[in-house]
């Protein structure tokens, strides 16, 4: 009886496994050459590599917190201050621009040509437009021009806009946050609002005629039919967006509000630590970056259609 079974060489599987194996000790070796000409640099300067210095005095103030600090506290609370008012940037700003671009890219295809052609000009605009511009516009151009406090604008009889932010009834948003938030969510917004125009026009025309023969409006058209099959194109490149507006709220040093990058900043300017700081702000975007990454997966997989 002869044996049919192929050299275990000739087997894709095998490769397969071995590939990978191969990848994770070059991964290795890489890692460590580095890591050791690291030490080798830092011992030739004289300094000693730790996260010791999380536990010395900050000495420095921040402007804007959420949780209560003094420059008396540590670096290691300085800069979880940081960190909390990244992810209230990060949070605030998926949920509204979510809002903002869906609304533009369900307006880029509306039979209205007003409203078809102002979502034009606003995607147009933002999204051709440095994202650093359009923050210092914010800033400078717009809320450092508002009014004082006593003679602040009034909109809707319960928002006040002034040079201290916009002023709601229980709480206010300074102008640094306000900036860099408009700023996050209009130019993502613009790029989502391609995403979701692109996303409803690949859905197929027969289920578009489908659902005006059952005589639907054309808001439950969109509501019911369109856009649940349309999310299954927009989710992939959505979750780029997500990622990119939370990446990129490390723009905020521009405008001097005190996310976790200007908190670090300030820390490794104070202590001289460049490697741990910047180890410690890698660390912390590629958490939240996974963190996003992991839930628009699973709300990907909700959407798909499942195979039989």
């Amino acid at each position: 009886m002869t044996n049919d079974k192929p050299p275990i060489w000739r087997d894709q599987r095998f490769w397969r496994i071995a590939g990978q194996f191969i990848a994770v000790f070059l991964t290795a070796v890489v890692i460590t050459m580095l890591w050791g000409n690291l030490n080798r640099n830092l011992q030739q300067l004289g300094i000693q590599f730790g996260f010791d210095f999380l536990k010395q005095q900050a000495s420095f103030d921040i402007g804007e917190t959420l949780i209560s600090y003094n420059p008396s506290n540590t670096y290691s609370r300085a800069l979880l201050v940081g960190l909390i008012n990244s992810l209230r940037v990060a949070v605030a700003g998926i949920i509204l621009t979510t809002i903002v671009g869906v609304s533009a890219g369900i307006g880029r295809l509306s039979d209205n040509w007003l409203v078809r052609n102002i979502t034009l000009v606003y995607v147009e605009v933002f999204r051709n437009t440095p994202l650093l511009l359009q923050l210092l516009f914010w800033y400078f151009a717009v809320f450092i021009s508002f009014p004082k406090a006593e003679n602040k604008i009034s909109l809707w009889g319960f928002v006040g806009l002034s040079q201290n932010g916009l002023e709601f009834p229980w709480f206010t948003l300074s102008p640094e946050f306000s900036a860099l938030l408009l700023g996050l969510i209009f130019y993502t917004g613009a790029f989502i609002a391609e995403i979701v125009r692109g996303g409803i026009q690949s859905v197929p025309k027969g289920q578009w005629e489908a659902a005006r023969s059952l005589g639907l409006k054309p808001g439950l058209l969109m509501r019911l039919v369109i856009f649940p099959q349309a999310l299954r194109v927009i989710i992939p490149p959505l979750t780029s967006q997500y990622l990119n507006l939370t990446k990129n709220s490390s723009l905020a040093i521009a405008i001097g509000y005190p996310d976790i990058y200007f908190v670090a900043s300030t820390t490794f300017n104070q202590t001289g630590r460049a490697v741990e700081v910047i180890l410690l702000i890698m660390l912390t975007y590629l958490i939240l970056s996974l963190i996003i990454s992991v839930v628009m997966n699973l709300f990907n997989r909700t959407v798909q259609i499942p195979e039989r």
